[in-house]
């Protein structure tokens, strides 16, 4: 494991695993099933001017976000290089920040923090501080949207172990912080006929509007 990161999961999708990847997630019929799903996700948002994506990659669910919402600011946190490269055509170099999820540092908030298919990624021992970096960057919404499991459980993942684990993601996010309100979620199906995806279960959280105005 390289030295500069703190996990072998983080080594793992900075290194040549992380850019192969991203010939696997940049098809047409993909961007058009993320169009979809945001149309759903996000439909119970108002005002959103900022969003920031945690793991963005080459930035398919910004690009679809856009479509949706054309003048928002995006900007998104990508560990891999080569996938932060051509995420700065999408958004711009000063928006992308190339750096591990836990070297993150929230300078500002934005309306809404997204994390999508990553959370399964990071290693369990580091998920509060992910939880908090997504709390910290989050004004008013958080859209989680990762593989569901009621108890947490670690999968192969392409024949690789210890890269993929299930669980409760929202809902501890929820029990640690008490002051976020689930306001919508649901399930999206890899069989989809039309707009498929991977089986994600995704949730939408709003800071309680009463403690933001106090």
């Amino acid at each position: 494991m390289s030295t500069i990161y703190k996990t072998e999961q983080e080594d793992f999708w900075a290194g040549d695993f992380g850019t192969e990847y991203i010939d696997r997630n940049k098809s047409d019929q993909y961007l058009a099933s993320n169009i979809h799903f945001f149309s759903k996700a996000l439909k119970q948002t108002f005002h959103l001017d900022a969003i920031i994506e945690f793991g963005a990659n080459i930035g398919m669910n910004l690009k679809a976000i856009r479509a949706l919402y054309p003048t928002v600011k995006l900007s998104g946190i990508e560990i891999n290089e080569d996938a932060a490269g051509i995420l700065e055509t999408l958004i711009g170099k000063d928006s992308v920040h190339n750096c591990s999820i836990f070297d993150f540092e929230a300078k500002q908030q934005h309306s809404l923090s997204l994390i999508k298919g990553v959370l399964i990624h990071i290693n369990p021992d580091m998920l509060d501080l992910v939880y908090q970096k997504l709390y910290e960057s989050s004004s008013r919404y958080i859209l989680v949207a990762e593989y569901y499991n009621p108890t947490p459980v670690t999968i192969n993942y392409r024949g690789h172990s210890d890269r993929l684990f299930k669980r409760d993601f929202a809902g501890e996010i929820m029990q640690k912080y008490p002051d976020l309100q689930l306001i919508d979620y649901g399930f999206a199906y890899k069989h989809d006929p039309s707009f498929p995806q991977d089986d994600i279960t995704w949730f939408l959280m709003e800071k309680d509007k009463k403690l933001l105005h106090a």
